[in-house]
């Protein structure tokens, strides 16, 4: 009987930035940009990450968007009021070096398809240095959102992606870069009653977008950095969504995750259901959240309680079914596959290094065990037993049932 090795194989642990805003403080990094850069390093290592997603952003003192809107942090971890040279890169591979830890990739979340012109033309113009800061630091990609212009209806979005958007992929494209979208709808960029502002919010709409980019051929430019949070947000689950992108053929969109759990609120759902509170909000950028946060608060993994009645109802991240799937249904190069944890469960989110250490460790620790755990439950049912014909037992979680 022929035998196969039990050869599991793991996914690289990493970070976003944003997780620690002001990790350096304000006066520091504004006066010496790189310096924050340098502590993310240190700071990874001492978390044990095997690398950070690196945060860009506009300057405080040049966003559109107030900080009190900020529901999902960002942080200008990289700063590009200067666009980056190679002197700086070589300050910031140095302490890549000498900290051993690597970086996943850019990431730059912002509206690309914004409504006015001009802010849209700042915020393309941001991104086309965050494309040359990746280059000069070798990453393979850059992540971020599609977005939404709010004065056209979802169909309208679809040609404007194609004017607007397309010509920024053939930008990544030239310069040998993959787009990593994230897919949160981003309900609280409006304080209308739009809960989609951000059109790549779910498979279908990703397929969608993927063939306007293969007829301009920049298909192999659009891809999908998958946080299953938002699935949860929506009333989706993993593996059913992992199914359909196998059984569309489009199991190769998906190149790496945001590690970020969703825990629903079932008495908000029975008040308001999934499309959150749409009256009696306010009127402030903060108001708009309501949306999302009178039914469900983000989780850093690892800090909620386990309750599997969530998990089959959807309520809830299983985390250890949400590797398991990814090996089993998506198209995968497991060891080179990026799960980067975010930070955005409120009441933990304390921007104090030695308060939040413990707790980002700790579920960065989780995180790494879970995939140990689920890259040798798929290494044992599906290399080595199969190999000597030995059956599998049970069922396990099913796609499209709850």
């Amino acid at each position: 009987m022929p035998t196969r090795s039990f050869e599991p194989r793991f996914m690289k642990l990493g970070v976003l930035t944003a997780a620690l805003q002001e990790l350096t403080p304000r006066e520091v990094r504004d006066a010496d940009p790189d310096r924050a850069v340098e502590e993310w390093f240190s700071f990874a290592r001492e978390l044990g990450a095997d690398e950070i997603q690196l945060s860009a952003a506009l300057h405080p003192s040049e966003a559109d968007v107030p900080a009190e809107a900020l529901l999902d942090p960002v942080a200008n971890t990289l700063d590009l009021r200067e666009p980056l040279d190679r002197s700086r890169a070589d300050r910031i591979r140095a302490a890549m070096d000498a900290t051993g830890v690597g970086l996943a990739d850019l990431a730059y979340f912002d509206n690309m398809l914004h409504a006015d012109p001009a802010t849209r033309e700042k915020k393309r113009d941001f991104m086309l240095r965050v494309f040359d800061a990746a280059v000069l630091l070798e990453v393979p990609a850059v992540c971020g959102f599609v977005g939404k212009s709010a004065t056209l209806s979802v169909d309208e979005n679809l040609d404007f992606f194609e004017q607007c958007f397309v010509p920024l992929l053939a930008e990544a494209k030239a310069r040998g870069l993959s787009y990593r979208v994230e897919q949160c709808p981003m309900p609280g960029w409006t304080d209308d009653d739009s809960f989609h502002n951000n059109i790549a919010y779910t498979p279908g709409a990703w397929i969608a977008l993927h063939r306007v980019c293969e007829r301009h051929g920049v298909g192999e430019v659009f891809r999908i950095h998958y946080d299953p949070s938002h699935a949860v947000l929506m009333g989706q689950d993993t593996r059913a969504i992992f199914q359909y992108l196998r059984d569309e053929g489009y199991a190769f969109l998906i190149e790496g995750f945001h590690v970020k759990g969703q825990v629903v609120d079932a008495k908000g759902v029975a008040a308001w259901g999934y499309g959150g509170q749409t009256m009696q909000r306010g009127s402030g950028p903060a108001d708009a959240w309501k949306k999302q946060t009178v039914i469900c608060e983000h989780e850093l993994p690892g800090t909620a309680r386990h309750d599997p009645l969530a998990y089959l109802q959807n309520r809830s991240v299983d985390w250890l079914d949400h590797q398991l799937a990814a090996r089993e249904l998506l198209e995968l190069d497991v060891e080179k596959t990026s799960l980067v944890v975010e930070h955005e469960y409120g009441p933990a989110r304390v921007q104090d290094r030695e308060r939040l250490l413990p707790i980002l460790a700790g579920s960065m620790a989780f995180t790494r065990k879970i995939d140990e755990a689920a890259a040798c439950m798929y290494a044992l049912q599906q290399e080595v037993l199969p190999a000597q014909e030995i059956p599998v037992q049970g069922v396990g979680r099913e796609p499209y049932r709850s």
